[in-house]
């Protein structure tokens, strides 16, 4: 293989994994906020239901952009670990902003990972997850979806993904 070949299949995957990574943190999103519709208060059930539906969306998107890569979309696990008890609504409303900052985390990764209209696409999934979160929490935290860089104590984007057994 060639030196510019190489980089282009290093590209390549490095663009794969994040897409990946993304779809994995979706389909977690989507869980998610099954749990939170199923406890969220009335006056904010709207938000939760436009939440899951931009999820499903991403998430289907990047199903797409995998398969024109030549990967197989990583499947939803059946069930994902959350980050704390979720057993009303007060809790449900931090677990979407949780689930939102973890979003944002790995689409932060995609914009790292691509460029031209991939690229594009992470920073607007990004940017979403981000005012989401900050509609979720009441207030915004510095760099948005760089868990390094904004003094946050949530785990890593990837934790979202974790599938119980």
């Amino acid at each position: 293989m060639t030196g510019t070949a190489a980089k282009k299949a290093e590209k390549d995957t490095a663009e794969l994994t994040a897409l990946q990574a993304a779809l994995g943190a979706e389909h977690a999103a989507v869980y998610g906020y099954g749990v939170v519709g199923g406890l969220i208060g009335g006056a904010r059930m709207g938000e939760a239901r436009a939440a899951y539906d931009a999820h499903r969306a991403r998430r289907d998107e990047l199903a797409r952009a995998v398969r024109a890569l030549g990967g197989t979309p990583v499947a939803a696990a059946a069930g994902y670990a959350l980050p704390f008890p979720v057993s009303d609504s007060d809790a449900a409303v931090r677990l979407a902003a949780e689930l939102e900052e973890r979003v944002a985390g790995v689409y932060s990764d995609l914009v790292r990972a691509t460029l031209g209209e991939r690229r594009r696409t992470g920073a607007e999934g990004l940017r979403e997850a981000a005012v989401r979160a900050v509609r979720w929490r009441g207030g915004s935290v510095p760099f948005p979806g760089l868990v390094e860089r904004s003094g946050s104590a949530s785990a890593p984007a990837t934790a979202s993904a974790t599938p119980t057994a």
